[in-house]
């Protein structure tokens, strides 16, 4: 956003940027929406429930695939497994999620989420598709569903 000075009252005024050249690139549209919705968590979920974006995403796809591998969240997520392992760490510090270890190969860990970690994502992914709603009013709840859709599909890198 551009402050132009109102010679008439010398206040700010907010003006959008012209990004004709952008308006069509994908990339530039989902990082301005990504502004947009990451305030929304932070507001939402983030600062009052302390849990990062990249830490609710992780926990939420653990309490969705009990016994996942750290290794499999990292190729979902296209993350290295040290970033993962970091993650998890803070998860597990938290009481959030548990490591087990596999029955059948020790050296792999299988991860779960706890009652605490359940109550919590749960708790956290409603308020946070309440907020969305309420804050997102330009779309329509039809026009909501079709940019999830849109976007899921997006996000499938066959």
């Amino acid at each position: 956003m551009v402050r132009k000075k109102d010679k008439s009252t010398s206040a700010a005024i907010t003006e959008r940027m012209d990004e004709a050249v952008l308006h069509d690139v994908i990339g530039y549209q989902l990082a301005q929406a990504q502004i947009a919705t990451l305030s929304i968590f932070y507001d939402t979920v983030g600062r009052p429930m302390d849990l990062r974006h990249v830490e609710y995403t992780v926990l939420a796809l653990i309490k969705e695939n009990p016994a996942c591998t750290p290794a499999r969240l990292a190729k979902e997520l296209a993350v290295t497994a040290s970033n993962i392992t970091m993650w998890v760490d803070r998860l597990v510090e938290r009481a959030l999620v548990r490591r087990e270890a596999s029955a059948s190969d020790r050296r792999v860990q299988h991860l779960h989420a706890t009652d605490k970690g359940e109550t919590l994502v749960a708790t956290a992914t409603r308020q946070l598709l309440e907020a969305e709603c309420k804050q997102l009013t330009a779309l329509s709840r039809a026009e909501r569903a079709m940019l999830v859709e849109l976007l899921h599909k997006v996000g499938q890198r066959s």
